[in-house]
């Protein structure tokens, strides 16, 4: 790797390379800066929660974000399956159909004077809900899945506290325990859905577990967020390309503006065994730079650009004439960002001359 500039952050503790060419160098050297801490605790888990995690054999061996092995290749391949752009067009559809009919709900409270939550009542559950139908999951508690999901990035990318540490790794062994029982499942009676595909892989009942665990909080959670952070960049104004529009926000506020790499060598600037922390949005960066590159490359990409899109081109009536009724409390993880709740109203309408 060439000389970059990168800089040592003493309190997240990380080598900070931000310069789009350098960052791309990284993603594009698995070998030189490995994946191994992609989906490790940034923030040290005490005994008590390792306890409650261990009660359920939750683990997370290499899979795929954290895996530049050569079991990697065929588990990508099983899993892209399931994300081919054939698919994904096929979802749009279905993903119309759920934005559509929440935002007619949304609509009605605010032309009854109301208020309502973009994030709760728009963003939520349709990439849930379109990511269950593609991975052909049925018998799915949506909400629950939703909790174990932002409980999860918040315990393994957040700064809890050991007390908060407990109540979150509660969630996240109840939610390990749920894809526990569907392995069980599976390998009595293989489908197709997403755990008769990993089965059939030969593997291990952990290393079921671990993809599932990551894609099915990836696959939707981190879109319910770039949903968030659209709708929140273009609350109050016309926008014109709602493709163009899902561009600029993964250029400049994208939901995982951040992810790690550890160096498996030493470089110029950095260490052997150093954590580094890759900036890959609002940087000046290309767009597609959101979605990382190389081998670990976001499988949904495509269909995270479609559901933005499409929850964009469905708003973009309503969008203009709402205002946030107070200031947004924001998702700030170590690679995480999105407005948590989004409360909004419809703005008054200012007449010529109307200094009020």
């Amino acid at each position: 790797m060439t000389q970059c500039p990168a800089r040592y952050d003493e309190e997240l503790g990380l080598w900070v390379i931000a310069e789009p060419h350098a960052v791309r160098e990284v993603l594009l050297d698995p070998e030189t800066f490995r994946p191994d801490n992609a989906v490790l605790a940034h923030t040290p888990l005490a005994v008590p929660a390792l306890r409650i995690l261990s009660a359920v054999g939750f683990a997370l061996p290499p899979t795929l974000a954290n895996n530049a092995g050569p079991s990697h290749r065929p588990i990508r391949q099983a899993v892209a399956r399931f994300f081919s752009p054939a698919r994904v067009a096929a979802a749009e559809p279905l993903t119309r159909r759920l934005v559509t009919e929440r935002l007619t709900a949304v609509r009605a409270k605010l032309q009854a004077g109301g208020t309502t939550d973009l994030v709760a009542d728009v963003a939520a559950e349709p990439p849930a809900l379109v990511l269950l139908d593609m991975l052909a999951l049925t018998d799915v508690d949506v909400p629950a899945l939703k909790q174990w999901s932002r409980d999860s990035l918040e315990l393994f990318w957040g700064w809890p506290d050991a007390d908060r540490q407990v109540e979150l790794a509660h969630s996240a062994a109840a939610f390990y325990w749920w894809l526990r029982q569907r392995v069980i499942d599976a390998r009595k009676e293989p489908g197709e859905d997403l755990f008769g595909v990993l089965v059939g892989l030969d593997l291990t009942d952990e290393e079921i577990c671990a993809v599932a665990y990551f894609l099915l909080i990836a696959g939707q959670e981190t879109t319910s967020q770039l949903i968030s952070a659209a709708f929140h960049r273009f609350l109050g104004t016309t926008v014109a390309d709602p493709a163009e529009a899902v561009e600029e926000v993964l250029r400049e506020v994208s939901s995982v503006p951040t992810w790690r790499r550890v160096t498996a060598a030493p470089t110029a600037q950095i260490p052997e065994g150093a954590g580094i922390l890759l900036s890959l949005t609002g940087n000046g960066g290309p767009a597609d730079l959101a979605f990382g590159i190389g081998i670990h490359r976001c499988l949904g990409a495509g269909l995270a650009r479609m559901e933005a899109r499409v929850a964009l081109e469905a708003a973009a009536d309503l969008l203009p004439s709402l205002k946030l009724t107070e200031e947004p409390e924001m998702i700030e993880l170590l690679s995480f960002q999105a407005p948590a709740r989004l409360d909004v109203e419809v703005a008054p309408i200012r007449l010529a001359g109307d200094r009020t």
